[in-house]
């Protein structure tokens, strides 16, 4: 077996082909579109370059044969909270199953981390956001994955864990059916905040992206950056997200709620676009874009998933979430615009939002891990990530 550092157009035509290689014959394998992956590697396109750097290979066996690749990045801005060494990442791992082969991919990636200045390695997970491409699956393999969910090969755990990664922590997604009936506090309490003064909730429109995305940033950065789990966000990333966003953004679903037209509480969910990808075998040219927009002409799509949800600390524990949904459930429900709606994954170290997961009557769908192997535990102790804090942040 020989490990092969991508460095052509070539090389990294293996990089893209292996992934849908190891899948072939799975029906519920959707393939990612080629151009995001490599987009992940584009310094003039992934501004993460800023603050680290990738390597890439592909290893070979004795035919020449493509049977695997890893890829690493150290990121300066990379979350890896509780601990006071430095952590690089490895992802994009895909693999025959064969432990030596594995190995052999882990060692490459574990060697440049070292001589980067790494003392650990978590994984998989993407040179990016976590929306994408990040964590492995252990659970969840017999339907389609929505877009971004990372998806494997079911013996790729024992890999993980064969080579020595330990359960960094815990992913799950959930789901339910668009027309479930949401459990009674729902009503309750959305009586209650109409019948108050200074509240409202509503879903977004095209002519005010600007506005809306100024009210996400307000509540993201106030929901999510200030415990440290994620960075701030300006108006104007949001905004070109939204623009990226647009030719497959259903306005009905991205909601926000306010108080005396202040920005308190957000529900951002778009309509699963993998399932117009799934038809695109990794490519979007123009001849894809056009289908894309017919497919959704047509209502070819019906499922939902989740893409952001917060709510200002000092409205959370209040009800105003369940206001604001089941304001969105009033609008959707028993239209026939959607049959299924799967949630973003929350962390095992977060659950507040995995209670409201629950509270809207979800099940758990899939269930994914990062993993993490530090170099030397007799220096660093292997410790699970902690548990977010909310400080006098109540729950529901």
């Amino acid at each position: 077996m020989q490990i092969l550092e991508v460095t052509s157009a070539s090389l990294e035509k293996e990089f893209l082909q292996i992934n849908a290689t190891l899948q072939a014959g799975n029906p519920h394998y959707i393939r990612p579109l080629d151009n995001e992956v490599k987009e992940v590697f584009d310094r003039h396109k992934n501004k993460n370059y800023k603050y680290g750097d990738t390597k890439r290979w592909i290893l070979v066996d004795e035919t020449s044969k493509t049977i695997g690749r890893i890829a690493a990045f150290t990121n300066s801005h990379y979350v890896n909270r509780g601990t006071d060494f430095t952590t690089g990442c490895v992802g994009f791992f895909d693999c025959i199953n064969n432990q030596a082969a594995a190995n052999l991919l882990f060692d490459t990636g574990k060697a440049w981390l070292k001589s980067q200045g790494c003392e650990a390695m978590d994984g998989p997970v993407n040179f990016g956001d976590r929306d994408k491409n990040w964590g492995l699956m252990v659970a969840g393999f017999d339907s389609e994955p929505v877009y971004g969910m990372a998806y494997n090969p079911p013996y790729y755990q024992a890999l993980f864990t064969g080579y020595g990664f330990k359960n960094y922590y815990n992913q799950y997604f959930y789901t339910m059916g668009v027309d479930d009936p949401l459990p009674a506090r729902f009503p309750e309490r959305h009586a209650k905040f109409k019948a108050k003064a200074g509240y409202d909730a509503h879903h977004a429109t095209l002519d005010q992206l600007e506005k809306y995305a100024n009210d996400f940033a307000i509540v993201y950065n106030a929901a999510w950056a200030q415990h440290g789990e994620a960075k701030e966000i300006t108006p104007e990333q949001v905004l070109k997200l939204f623009k990226t966003m647009k030719p497959i953004m259903d306005v009905r679903m991205v909601w926000f709620a306010y108080y005396k037209e202040e920005p308190i509480a957000m529900f951002i969910n778009i309509p699963d676009v993998n399932q117009y990808f799934k038809h695109f075998n990794g490519k979007f040219g123009l001849i894809e874009k056009l289908r894309l927009l017919w497919m959704k002409k047509t209502g070819q799509c019906k499922k939902l998933t989740g893409l952001a949800f917060g709510v200002v600390p000092k409205y959370q524990a209040l009800g105003i979430d369940s206001f604001m949904i089941y304001e969105c459930a009033l609008l959707i429900q028993h239209k026939g615009w959607y049959d299924s709606y799967e949630m973003g994954w929350a962390g095992d170290w977060n659950p507040k939002m995995i209670n409201i997961y629950k509270s809207l009557g979800a099940k758990q769908s899939r269930h994914l891990v990062t993993w993490r192997y530090i170099f030397d535990e007799s220096k660093h102790p292997f410790e699970r990530h902690p548990e977010m804090t909310y400080g006098k942040v109540g729950t529901e």
